[in-house]
């Protein structure tokens, strides 16, 4: 993209997934602009749903998202990512209902506290991502496309990446930890911002469930774009490398910021495999 306004989006989402520079390689030139362009737009979804500490502003930006892509068939949109979307007729052919989702998905979990336990989260997690996997997967691959892999995929990927922020979530009212993996290691809220070895052990049960989860969902054999498949194959790699390293936090961190042959392997994988439904 050489439009420096969209550029800076497109940085931004970069910036959260490094890795998925490499899969840009393996996207066709001739959509590659409006693929990138629906990844820099869930992310700046998800950065409005998670990133912004009072419910009250993030609402705000919710809101005026959903106002955005409810009015971008007939004006084109006035953001730079809507912009490029909705510049084609691809965006305008695909229901209301699908731009709307993740969206509204994001407003209704703003107030949810920390979850009760592991299956809880997941499912409170994947009213928004799931929402996005679904768009994705129509964008990609056609309204008739399956999603539940994908959905997965965004869901538990999203799990993985929370948990890297368990130090500086730790004050929130939604934890990355659910209450009742704390409460089998006697973890305070406190106690979440320093390593423990109840710490470890909780980060490694809730790794271990998430890379078997992600195992799985891999294993579907459901559609999946580029960038899709790559986060899923990373997610998984990093999940369960921490899952059995003996500072799982630490560990958490060095593979969620590490790109090397392995990131090449797994996005020509991920490439090929989107290029099996069109």
């Amino acid at each position: 993209m050489t439009d420096g306004a969209t550029q800076g989006f497109v940085d931004k989402w970069l910036a959260v997934q490094p890795q998925q520079r490499v899969a840009l390689g393996f996207v066709d030139e001739s959509v590659r602009d409006q693929r990138v362009a629906l990844a820099a737009l869930e992310q700046e979804i998800v950065a409005s749903a998670y990133g912004i500490r009072e419910p009250q502003v993030a609402a705000a930006k919710l809101q005026w998202w959903a106002e955005e892509l409810a009015g971008a068939p007939a004006s084109g949109g006035r953001h730079p990512l809507t912009k490029v979307l909705f510049a084609g007729e691809r965006a305008r052919a695909l229901p209301g209902a699908l731009w709307l989702a993740p969206v509204l998905a994001a407003m209704a979990q703003l107030e949810e506290g920390t979850a009760s336990d592991f299956a809880s989260q997941v499912a409170a997690s994947r009213g928004l991502h799931g929402a996005m996997a679904e768009l994705e997967n129509a964008w990609w691959f056609g309204e008739s496309a399956p999603t539940e892999s994908a959905a997965r995929i965004a869901t538990l990927s999203h799990l993985v990446f929370a948990l890297s922020r368990l130090e500086l979530d730790a004050e929130r009212e939604r934890l990355p930890l659910p209450m009742a993996r704390l409460a089998r290691h006697a973890l305070a809220r406190g106690q979440l911002k320093e390593d423990s070895p109840a710490r470890r052990e909780a980060l490694r049960e809730q790794l271990g469930e998430l890379a078997g989860g992600l195992r799985g969902a891999l294993a579907l054999g459901e559609p999946l774009s580029t960038f899709r498949g790559l986060e899923g194959r990373t997610a998984l790699a990093t999940a369960a490398a921490a899952a059995r390293a003996g500072e799982p936090f630490t560990e958490l961190h060095r593979r969620q910021s590490r790109s090397g042959p392995m990131t090449a392997i797994r996005a020509w994988l991920s490439a090929r495999h989107a290029g099996r439904f069109g």
